[in-house]
């Protein structure tokens, strides 16, 4: 496959994960709890519907390869290339109807993120990175679609820093307690923006982003993006991301050393 043909397969897996969830965005759609009594973690008809419609193409066009999806596991996910796939990523912002949310496609080849896009069908966003380089595609100002390259903005120390997180609940008490002595350096904290934040530190918006506990559809994908924009994306002991767990990007080095510090302080 071309990278012509390979970029077209992309667009049309975003394409279709839209058209699947757009319709149920805004409505009264219910959610079940996947927690099983702990913090309330919701599924809905819309992410089932929309990672089924995804795994049906990549078996169409890529029998041979693998996929990792939030909804329906792990199939074939020892194969050279395996598909990502958080088919809403930011439930909790979806059902309360809130923008904050995406669809994350990712490829490893060889275990390795080679290609991520976040996809935000409200807005008409795509974020899309291959670790070399990111761009954005989506309305300007004047409503017109456009397309311009990311990059990560400098940021010489934490205390002029932004730092967001999904939700600070989702910390247990040792992990929480090291959280809080980084937010206490940074000028600004926001919270509950979940791949969004990801996209805006790409994007030049944020400084840091930090998570704990997250899967590796939730990261794997946003890692080429963070990445392609000269951003760095580790575990909070300096390590590979890729398979999830506790998680930093941070878009200057300088910054990334001071947080992991505190961190593991």
């Amino acid at each position: 496959m071309t990278a012509v043909d390979f970029a077209a397969f992309v667009e049309r897996l975003a394409d279709v994960a839209g058209e699947t969830i757009l319709p149920f965005f805004r409505t009264q759609i219910g959610a079940e709890d996947k927690s099983r009594g702990g913090i309330f973690d919701p599924v809905t008809e819309a992410d089932r519907a929309a990672e089924s419609a995804m795994r049906r193409l990549i078996g169409e066009y890529f029998p041979g390869h693998g996929i990792i999806g939030e909804e329906f596991g792990a199939h074939q996910d020892q194969a050279e290339y395996v598909w990502v796939l958080d088919p809403i990523d930011g439930t909790k912002s979806f059902i309360s109807g809130m923008p904050m949310w995406g669809t994350l496609i990712g490829l490893l080849r060889n275990g390795e993120p080679t290609y991520g896009m976040m996809v935000q069908p409200f807005t008409q966003e795509r974020f899309v990175g291959d670790c070399e380089a990111a761009r954005w595609r989506g309305p300007g100002h004047d409503h017109v679609l456009g397309e311009r390259k990311l990059r990560v903005r400098p940021c010489s120390d934490l205390g002029r820093a932004t730092l967001m997180t999904t939700s600070p609940l989702l910390y247990p008490p040792p992990k929480l307690e090291a959280f809080r002595r980084l937010e206490q350096k940074a000028r600004l904290s926001l919270y509950g923006c979940d791949c969004y934040a990801f996209a805006m530190l790409a994007a030049g918006n944020v400084d840091c982003v930090i998570e704990c506990g997250v899967q590796t559809y939730d990261i794997a994908p946003l890692i080429p993006i963070v990445q392609g924009a000269g951003g760095m994306v580790t575990s909070w002991d300096g390590g590979s991301a890729v398979r999830g767990g506790d998680v930093i990007a941070s878009g200057d080095a300088r910054v990334h050393e001071a947080a992991l510090k505190l961190l593991n302080g």
